[in-house]
């Protein structure tokens, strides 16, 4: 269903856990996590690793080197000195300060400088130097945390020991680093240049990431339960193990899911889904070398599911049609670019694609039923994509006290396939793709993001199932703790399958309402956010902020078995966010109290909601 607002992200994978307790896991994982805890203990790692002279002078100076943990708007960072006499010892918990005496970037580039020694920096979770992280009950927490391996850490580096220094592979390499759950950041600093090269120290910090326990989400008026066992990062080598029951509006499932998004050594993302449920079952497999990085030449994968579930067609927050749905799909793909040139990347894709869905009456629904049309559609595509190499790094945007690397670039593809009958498709049909986006910024103090997509197919000259998403988001720093954002996100549809629904509700973006409150053909929403990021960081777990918010929004059009639009629909609230500084188990819990302005009488006029999302 299109039911997701503001705008879906294209291109990535994105985990939306259920809100989880964090302030009990160190205790309950103790049992689990105490026979992997041996030969952690070392804090000598990564200043012992093959370091030169150039690098362990570096490193000395790690003792020294600040780090402005406040939350707002600060940077991250302060100047550190070489004392060529202090002893080796790991750096305080944060970045490197910026070392004196290296040649610009610039000028390292021009003169032709090579990358000497790497240094894996990998910070365990608490800094145990500083004397608000050294207590018993943080201690236990890094000794039984497996810290991030450094070959890990190594493998997802843009560069090597020999190369010609880059700052563009440097900054990449940063933003591909804080992509992983298990990092709460990463920075790359030069820390010292001798004989024509450049020593580079790469620090990471690891967060927790096991998650045993019970989970528990409201939005749009109805709750969401879950019991699981969760590593992100398994004994330290990034691959993400799940054991999972959970229990929503839709239906109850039991999971197992492994995936490593690393696989053999490089970027093979391999993903293995397995799940029952009490109306059907998932079986979900993804072998994927995607375009990693801005100068990747080539990209492949292959992908398959077979999902049985029952299918709930919504309006005002019930049930108005149920089916059985059973769905198969099969995608492998090959990709080409010729890298980075000027500042644009290009690049080239093909494959062929099987996506069939079948449809049957459920025997325990009563009410009436519509069933949408069977179809099947066998075919091979090709795609264009065009990236430009623009981004920055802000604070206290979408996340709290994090480094967030926005795109504000252009960036456009387009999908073109055909489905023939007479190859297997149930009908003839051209298959169409595409997305756009565009970034503005004039340095972090106002920030515009525009983005849209489009997906449907021809059938006989007619659009069918034909959806253009689009969306505008706007974020204006006030000050150093305060930012202003508001977005606009729409959505239209062109004679839509019947299992394809736009709406509109508690849980897409209209926060006073039930989930899934209006169906139509047409929508948009319009939204006011008032953001607080606070410096109380309660028992060094989190960071804390709040919101002050106002949501307008409304669908259009006469979709399938739906009541009539209730035309527009206003709220208004505010809450607190939760920043898990020490958690990878989602970023940002949000708390927060609704006031619907309008709606039918069956409305409760108070909405409470509990969510983790991955954003403010």
């Amino acid at each position: 269903m299109t039911g997701c607002l503001p705008l879906h992200c294209a291109f990535a994978f994105v985990r939306r856990p259920l809100a989880a307790p964090l302030c009990a896991f160190y205790v309950l994982s103790g049992l689990w996590a105490s026979n992997v805890a041996a030969g952690d203990a070392r804090v000598l790692e990564a200043a012992t690793e093959s370091t030169p002279t150039g690098a362990a002078a570096a490193l000395r100076a790690g003792a020294d080197a600040g780090t402005d943990e406040a939350g707002g708007g600060s940077r991250i960072g302060t100047r550190g000195a070489i004392k060529p006499g202090a002893m080796i010892r790991p750096p305080t918990s944060g970045p490197a300060g910026e070392t004196p005496g290296i040649p610009s970037d610039a000028e390292l580039e021009a003169a032709g400088a090579a990358i000497g020694e790497i240094v894996i920096d990998n910070q365990n979770m608490f800094n145990l130097e500083d004397p608000k992280d050294d207590v018993k009950l943080f201690r236990l927490a890094n000794h039984l945390h497996k810290r991030t391996r450094r070959n890990i850490i190594r493998e997802q580096l843009l560069f090597k020991s020999g190369e010609r220094y880059s700052r563009r592979l440097i900054d990449e390499s940063e933003r591909i680093l804080r992509g992983n759950a298990y990092f709460y950041d990463a920075w790359i600093r030069p820390v010292a240049y001798h004989d024509g090269k450049v020593d580079l120290r790469v620090t990471t910090r690891d967060v927790w990431t096991f998650n045993p326990g019970f989970n528990f989400g409201r939005s749009g008026g109805t709750n969401s339960t879950g019991v699981q066992l969760e590593e992100i990062n398994f004994l330290g080598s990034g691959a993400s193990v799940k054991l999972e029951h959970t229990t929503d509006v839709d239906r109850t499932k039991s999971l197992v899911e492994v995936s490593d998004m690393h696989a053999f050594g490089g970027f093979t993302a391999v993903d293995v889904n397995y799940a029952n449920s009490s109306d059907g079952r998932l079986r979900d497999f993804t072998l994927n070398r995607p375009f990693y990085a801005l100068d990747t030449r080539w990209a492949g994968g292959l992908s398959g599911r077979d999902d049985i579930q029952t299918d709930s067609l919504w309006d005002r927050g019930q049930v108005i049609d149920q089916f059985r749905d059973q769905h198969e799909f099969v995608q492998l793909y090959g990709g080409w670019s010729n890298g980075l040139h000027n500042g644009w990347v290009r690049r080239f894709s093909s494959g062929i694609t099987y996506d069939e869905r079948r449809f049957q009456p459920v025997s325990t629904w009563t009410g009436v039923t519509a069933l949408p049309q069977d179809q099947r559609f066998l075919y091979p595509w090709v795609q264009f994509g065009l990236v430009e190499d623009r981004y920055l790094k802000f604070l206290n945007h979408d996340q709290i006290a994090r480094t967030e690397d926005f795109y504000i670039g252009t960036t456009a593809s387009v999908r073109v396939g055909w489905a023939d009958s007479t190859l297997g498709s149930s009908r003839s049909a051209l298959m169409l793709q595409s997305s756009v986006g565009r970034g503005f910024s004039n340095g972090g103090i106002s920030t515009l993001l525009l983005a849209g997509d489009f997906s449907g197919r021809l059938e006989k000259g007619a659009l069918v199932n034909g959806v253009l998403d689009g969306s505008v988001r706007y974020y204006l720093e006030q000050g150093r703790n305060w930012l202003f954002f508001t977005t606009l996100a729409a959505s239209r549809g062109w004679r839509l399958d019947l299992d394809n629904q736009i709406l509109l509700g508690g849980d897409s973006g209209l926060r006073g309402y039930p989930l899934r409150y209006q169906d139509g053909t047409a929508r948009a929403l319009w939204t006011l956010e008032q953001r607080f990021f606070s410096d109380w960081y309660p028992f060094r777990l989190f960071r804390v902020g709040a919101a002050v918010f106002f949501d307008m929004g409304r669908t259009w059009g006469n979709a399938p078995l739906a009541a009539p639009s209730l035309g527009l629909l206003k709220d208004a609230g505010f809450g607190l966010r939760f920043g898990n500084a020490r958690s990878g188990l989602g970023n940002i819990v949000h708390v927060d109290l609704a006031f619907p302005f309008n709606g039918d009488t069956s409305i409760k006029r108070v909405q409470f909601l509990v969510q983790t999302e991955q954003s403010f």
